[in-house]
């Protein structure tokens, strides 16, 4: 390797060139080569890098990594591709459009077990997440009772384009694209879910993939957690409460591109029998996100080190990716009306 990583961006969008941002800010890391079906053939870009408008291209390029910013579709090609070339992979989330994609990256991934392989679960990062599970772990609020998550935006369609409202490119809708945070978050604190009941449904916006999902879960020591995830929250939210049984944390806000969800804050109380239910509130508010720079330099000290991928590993998505589908296949009708009974690998759909 060089003395910089040479790092390689296909899908060059919204994200990638966010994404872009925080690589080019690392001491480590440089950005070589860009693709994107947008542009016009291949060439180079005003400050020097390279673009082609197929991924197959940039990877004739010498790289020592890949991220893939790209529509759930093709990113399983793409990061199975990327390992083939010999290159560590970022990905973002989801992996895919089911559980076969994740299925068919992980028999890759074993392929080349010296190549890393991290996904853009960036929520974790965020400081009010990490300062939650830090309170948590230390067990100064006792143990997690129950959990309920809402994140909701006003829509499916984002202002790039409207491809996360078809099944055929998404594979799913508003859970799929942005309640996976969510879950990955539940799945953070309270551990893996055993027990699922869902309703789940298109009846707003009528694409072929839900705008709203409401799902009741069971962990197998009887932790409880509601989330509901939705594309019909006119006022942007994304709210967490924990339930613990000497007190609670709620998060509230969290800073994102589009700044609608509005100030992240971590609002802890204590259990007092004395406050009749009103107990004093600590409110922490966090003015910084720090996660894209977070997990970039998370993957590249696991490169440069040799190091484990700590968060947003294969393990982890596929995890959260099956949470997705047993929620999904909990609700009987919406599993008919799509044919979902072979999509998880247990026959539990």
């Amino acid at each position: 390797m060089t003395d910089q990583l040479r790092i390689g961006i296909a899908g060059y969008g919204v994200v990638g060139r966010r994404r872009r941002h925080f690589i080019d800010n690392h001491p480590a890391l440089r950005t070589v080569v860009v693709c994107d079906q947008t542009f016009d053939g291949d060439g180079v870009l005003d400050d020097g890098v390279a673009f082609h408008a197929d991924y197959r291209s940039l990877l004739g390029e010498d790289l020592d990594a890949l991220f893939v910013c790209l529509t759930n579709d093709i990113a399983p090609e793409v990061t199975m591709a990327g390992l083939e070339n010999d290159l560590h992979v970022f990905c973002e989330k989801p992996p895919g459009r089911d559980l076969a994609d994740m299925a068919a990256i992980v028999a890759c991934e074993r392929r080349f077990p010296n190549l890393k392989l991290k996904y853009g679960f960036n929520h974790r990062y965020h400081h009010s997440v990490r300062d939650a599970l830090a309170l948590i772990r230390s067990g100064d609020l006792g143990k997690i009772i129950n959990l309920r998550g809402v994140y909701g935006k006003s829509k499916i369609i984002s202002f790039e384009s409207d491809w996360r409202t078809k099944r055929s490119i998404a594979g799913g809708g508003i859970l799929l694209d942005q309640g996976i945070h969510m879950l990955d978050l539940l799945r953070l604190f309270a551990g893996e879910f055993r027990d699922i009941q869902s309703f789940v449904d298109n009846g707003f916006w009528n694409h072929d993939v839900e705008d709203n999902a409401y799902a009741l879960m069971r962990t197998e020591d009887g932790t409880v957690a509601f989330l509901h995830s939705s594309a019909t929250q006119w006022q942007h939210r994304f709210n967490l409460e924990i339930a613990l049984s000497k007190g609670s944390i709620v998060l509230s806000g969290i800073l994102s591109g589009s700044k609608s969800y509005g100030a992240e804050t971590m609002i802890v109380t204590r259990r007092s029998d004395e406050a009749a239910g009103d107990p004093p509130e600590e409110v922490h508010r966090y003015d910084e996100d720090p996660s894209w720079a977070c997990e970039i330099d998370e993957f590249a000290e696991a490169i440069l080190n040799d190091g484990e991928i700590l968060s947003g590993t294969s393990d982890d998505a596929t995890r959260t990716m099956e949470l997705v589908y047993r929620i999904y296949c909990a609700d009987p009708v919406w599993k008919s009306r799509w044919n979902l009974e072979d999509t998880l690998p247990d026959s539990s759909c």
